[in-house]
């Protein structure tokens, strides 16, 4: 029997013939799930910030900016990159270490706003104080007075001091460099 049966031949070109598409045939616009797909992605990466391990691994104590209650931690899953303490107006708000005014003006969402350039690329931003101390430009020892705590701008939600750190562009948690106690 087993000489008996002859093998089918196969035509090769015809598998492959059957696999062929016409380029012009394809619909390279996407649908709807794609386009909510890529939304998505889009809108979770414009905010994803992360501490950057290398800054956050440092020893660095800061000077506190002033001592209070925290009503608001440090929370970049909620887009909330700093932390709120809670002051009474017009509380002196000091400057975490030497450095450089970069900013110093009126925002519509956060009132009044100062922000410090410092060494090793380290940024830190006072938002919502009732007044400022200094100017764009002006050069700032560590524990000057350089705001003071307000209810400023449409996203304040009483006196308090919104404090942020940022280290080459990433937030990082100041829980994790100055005690506010």
């Amino acid at each position: 029997m087993v000489g008996d049966i002859q093998p089918e031949k196969i035509n090769k070109d015809s598998i492959f013939e059957s696999f062929k598409i016409d380029p012009q045939s394809i619909d390279f616009k996407p649908n709807r799930q794609d386009s909510l797909l890529r939304q998505e992605v889009a809108d979770e990466e414009r905010y994803n910030v992360f501490e950057k391990a290398s800054y956050r691994d440092k020893e660095v104590l800061l000077f506190a900016p002033l001592r209070g209650e925290i009503s608001n931690e440090f929370s970049p899953e909620n887009r909330h990159y700093g932390i709120d303490i809670i002051a009474a107006e017009g509380t002196p708000v000091k400057v975490v270490a030497d450095g450089t005014v970069i900013f110093s003006d009126w925002t519509i969402e956060t009132g009044y706003v100062i922000i410090v350039e410092h060494k090793d690329n380290l940024i830190s931003v006072y938002k919502h104080n009732s007044s400022l101390a200094k100017r764009q430009g002006n050069q700032v020892r560590t524990g000057e007075v350089i705001a003071t705590v307000g209810n400023t701008g449409e996203l304040t939600t009483g006196p308090h001091l919104h404090f942020e750190l940022w280290n080459n562009g990433y937030a990082i948690n100041p829980l994790s460099h100055i005690d506010f106690k």
